[in-house]
């Protein structure tokens, strides 16, 4: 029986017991060089001046004509930026660094088979393909300015010319990350309405070669089923003269790009000069249920804040080697592999495969060889190559000055093995918290002026003002170790315009919540509900605890999952840690943990208890796992991240659905047969959920 105060927790709060961490300064030599080292850009950046304050970045852009107006809230929440002025995002990112320096390496492609050739692609070269294909797009697929053209393409550099010929061309992009399936592909381009696809053949993964073309006929087929026709879908060869898929092209519809490609050899084609309040970009997020939200990402706003941020944030110089190690069917690498990094004029670095192939040294072999001297990556990856590899970083001979984390909070266990093993003390590291729908970085530490703290990801960024409300709109004051729901109080130049085709939505998910006036025209009036927990300690920094609906609610007191795994990880042997909920009719939902083990460790009981206490010493017995699970991998998406709804329905005995677009589907029934039978060996199989249970697990975690 839990007392009765226990069970009134807002249903904001998280119950937040992890202790805070010791500070890092950032290092002597980085700081001497850094963009950011004086500390007067903070108050540039502070709320008085805001919105002019964002002139900053837009002045690292070349606009075609200059904007009237910084920022119209007439149509608030559907902030406009830059109204007046006119530029390109191709041009910024490709003619103006061409023009000025052609020779200089634009993108360098890393092939995931080690013995294949990298390819270097200089600003002239990247011109010359960009407006080949931009001619193409043009007179062979027949787009033009507001079409939406539908991507599905791997880590190549084809993609990145796509997306700056249709940036060219004023045509809205929407790239789909592509590990999703054919379906999933099928209903972004139903939603968008777009009648190009734009593929590839295949691509490596693992070492073996993926046929991607499949997934094409998919996706058309589904488009059509939601009244959607595709006319063309053009497809890139992986291979010259090669075919990587067994599906036969549909005469008609079906066209290798580099067949027809040729005809335009040469062809130049001017930039359209768009308005800023223009659309570059559709980005998806994937949600459990109902129609795919399209985040929608102005010309103008976007590019200026990406650019700032990439300079402020990655410290990007134009000498530099950066590396952004994640892919570009998400917002990330949008903004900080594409857009964000050639807008600077800087090299960008693409690779095609899995971090760890052929084994857990490919990383640090590629930033070795190249001179990598920025890397940026998630703590999934960092992770793994924690599990996998740990002392591999010190076998090779490479120096970074900035290392990024993005896509989730790291747990301080794993920060300090990046901070020492792979940045070898001596880079700063920005740990980065945004969203698709923000377009940049939201939270974190300027990383020539603030200091580190693990598991935090920082205050708010230059220009951001960040606040925790609870459900009432009461402010959660810093310091008070009371978790809320992160918002932000002012508008940014790369918010997303609206959801394509729901602005209802948009309003309902991001601005109905805390907004005082559905009249007002005052931007105080509308701030942006980001749907994570998270708390503001003392010094403004804020820890993010994840989404609001990813939480326990253990005897009313509701366990962030970062929390309970960070305090999993603390255990050396642990590599990899999982909280989910499973049902209990007396607590309502008890914590069951899963982890793997680094190599050369064992599943025993012992292990199993080691967890439990850490859980305790960490967070206290109200978090005490109700059981323990060691197993040899966790089911994983194509992007890396944890499957938390599968081992939720392995737990409460449920159907675990779809598992056939996993990276490792073939994990997922020993987990089942291994926790259900020792379950059900200890008299704990639950009884059969309700609806509204099993709409909760099922929910729980989902990508």
């Amino acid at each position: 029986m839990t007392d009765s105060s226990e069970t009134q927790v807002s249903e904001a709060q998280i119950a937040v017991h992890w202790r805070e961490e010791e500070y890092y300064p950032p290092p002597e030599k980085f700081v001497k060089q850094a963009n950011a080292n004086d500390p007067a850009i903070l108050d540039r950046f502070t709320e008085d001046k805001f919105p002019d304050c964002f002139i900053e970045y837009a002045d690292l852009l070349t606009w075609d004509k200059r904007w009237d107006t910084v920022l119209d809230t007439s149509t608030a929440p559907f902030w406009k930026w830059f109204v007046g002025g006119k530029l390109n995002a191709s041009y910024n990112c490709v003619d103006r660094h061409a023009a000025a320096n052609p020779d200089k390496t634009a993108v360098i492609w890393v092939p995931e088979l080690e013995a294949d050739e990298t390819l270097f692609i200089s600003y002239g070269q990247l011109l010359r393909q960009v407006n080949e294909f931009a001619a193409l797009l043009s007179d062979f697929a027949g787009l033009k300015k507001g079409d939406r053209v539908t991507l599905h393409m791997p880590m190549v550099p084809e993609a990145v010319v796509t997306m700056l010929a249709c940036a060219r061309l004023g045509v809205i992009h929407s790239q789909v990350f592509g590990g999703f399936s054919g379906n999933a592909c099928g209903t972004r381009i139903a939603d968008s309405g777009s009648r190009i696809l734009i593929t590839m053949d295949g691509y490596y993964r693992a070492g073996a070669m993926q046929d991607h073309k499949v997934k094409a006929d998919e996706a058309v087929a589904e488009a059509a089923r939601q009244d959607q026709e595709v006319d063309k879908v053009l497809v890139w060869r992986r291979k010259e003269g090669e075919y990587q898929s067994k599906i036969p092209m549909v005469d008609g519809r079906d066209f290798f790009v580099n067949d027809i490609i040729g005809k335009y050899a040469g062809h130049e084609v001017a930039p359209v000069s768009l308005d800023a309040t223009d659309s570059l970009f559709l980005m998806y997020t994937s949600g459990t249920t109902g129609r795919p939200k399209g985040a929608q990402h102005s010309v103008g706003g976007y590019m200026a804040y990406v650019a700032g941020t990439s300079k402020y944030y990655q410290d990007i110089h134009q000498d530099d080697m950066y590396w952004c190690l994640a892919d570009i069917g998400w917002i990330t690498g949008h903004s900080y592999i594409v857009y964000g990094p050639l807008a600077l004029g800087t090299t960008t670095i693409l690779y095609e495969g899995v971090p760890n192939y052929p084994d857990a040294g490919r990383p640090w072999r590629i930033a070795e060889k190249l001179g990598v001297n920025i890397f940026h990556t998630s703590p999934t990856s960092i992770r793994m190559l924690r599990k996998v590899g740990p002392d591999e970083p010190t076998k090779y001979n490479y120096h970074f000055k900035c290392m990024t984390t993005v896509g989730e909070p790291i747990e301080p266990e794993v920060w300090r093995w990046y901070y020492h093993s792979v940045g070898k003390d001596q880079a700063a590291i920005t740990d980065t918290w945004w969203q698709t729908e923000t377009g940049g970085f939201l939270g974190s530490t300027l990383p020539g002026l603030q200091p580190m703290k693990p598991g935090s990801c920082g205050p708010g960024a230059l220009g951001i003002f960040p606040v925790i409300y609870d459900e009432d709109r009461n402010e959660v004051p810093k310091g008070s170790g009371t978790a809320g729901n992160i918002c932000i109080r002012n508008p940014w130049p790369s918010i997303m315009q609206t959801v394509w085709g729901q602005p209802e939505r948009f309003l309902d998910v991001y601005y109905r919540k805390y907004n005082t006036d559905p009249n007002s025209k005052d931007w105080h009036d509308w701030p942006y509900f980001c749907g994570d927990g998270a708390l503001e300690a003392e010094d403004g920094y804020f820890r993010i605890l994840g989404r609001i609906d990813d939480v326990i609610n253990v005897a009313g007191h509701r366990l962030g999952t970062k929390e309970l795994e960070s305090a999993a990880l603390t255990v050396p042997e642990v590599a990899e840690a999982a909280a989910v909920p499973v049902i209990d009719d007396i607590r309502g939902r008890m914590v069951e943990m899963y982890v793997s083990l680094k190599p050369g460790f064992e599943a025993s009981p012992a292990m199993e208890a080691k967890v439990t206490g850490a859980i305790e010493t960490e967070i206290g017995k109200i978090a005490r796992p109700k059981n323990v699970w060691i197993v040899p991998d966790m089911p994983k998406t194509r992007s890396g991240k944890i499957m938390r709804r599968v081992i939720a329905s392995v737990s409460n005995f449920t159907d675990v659905g779809d598992v056939t677009t996993l990276a490792n589907p073939e994990v997922v029934e020993g987990i089942r047969h291994h926790v259900q039978s020792a379950k059900v060996a200890k008299g704990d199989a639950p009884r059969e959920l309700t609806e509204t249970e099993l709409a909760e697990i099922k929910a729980f975690g989902a990508e």
